[in-house]
């Protein structure tokens, strides 16, 4: 399936990346003909911009019903081949873009060893800084319509229980209404992403407060 305005969106992503000398991991664009969606995933190194966060990755989730619904909105999309589909035409959806950011924190930096000690101590220590986390993140984004969750994994060894994966997880949606031609789409696109980063900027910064005095404790 073709999705010209969807793949005008990734190409505007990738540029603003490259502006901001931003370079990714990963980068790579999808598509599932049995639900009809496309996306893109993206995933962004943090090196050395943070001591405790491993990488930044950040996905777009997009359909044929939502490029269809663009297109109709559009000057110069009157060819669109989506809009020669009967089903597509008829269907009536919110011009809006669904988008997954998610924090990949660094295990062994988060959960410390401590020579001697056993026990769950590591699980009880990070649950402790995950939910301060969570709680300023609550008063970050409040502004924001958005649901964010943790997606950790638990395993074993002689010392204890740990935690082998830290993931904070952030869904946003943004419209994609109002543009009148793909110029516009474009900017709001890179309008959107700035905000993106910022955020996540934001939250970087705050994760790295609450576990340097975690670990200082």
């Amino acid at each position: 399936m073709y999705y010209p305005i969807f793949n005008s969106i990734v190409n505007t992503v990738n540029a603003q990346l490259d502006k901001r000398g931003i370079s990714s991991k990963k980068f790579k664009t999808w598509q599932d003909e049995r639900i009809n969606a496309t996306g893109l995933e993206l995933m962004i190194e943090l090196g050395e911009n943070s001591s405790f966060i491993d990488a930044l990755s950040i996905n777009f989730d997009w359909d044929s019903f939502r490029e269809a619904c663009v297109a109709r909105n559009l000057s110069g999309m009157e060819e669109h081949p989506l809009l020669k589909v009967d089903k597509l035409i008829e269907c009536r959806v919110e011009p809006t873009i669904d988008v997954e950011m998610t924090w990949l924190f660094d295990i062994e930096r988060c959960q410390p060893e401590i020579p001697g000690k056993q026990g769950n101590y590591r699980v009880e220590q990070a649950s402790k800084w995950m939910e301060s986390i969570s709680r300023q993140m609550n008063t970050l984004l409040k502004s924001d319509n958005i649901i964010t969750r943790w997606h950790i994994e638990i395993e074993g060894d002689e010392q204890g229980r740990y935690l082998s994966a830290i993931n904070l997880i952030s869904y946003f949606q943004y419209e994609i209404s109002g543009a009148k031609n793909l110029n516009e789409v474009q900017t709001m696109v890179s309008r959107r992403l700035q905000e993106l980063l910022l955020k996540g900027n934001r939250v970087i910064y705050l994760s790295e407060q609450i576990l340097k005095d975690s670990m200082a404790a």
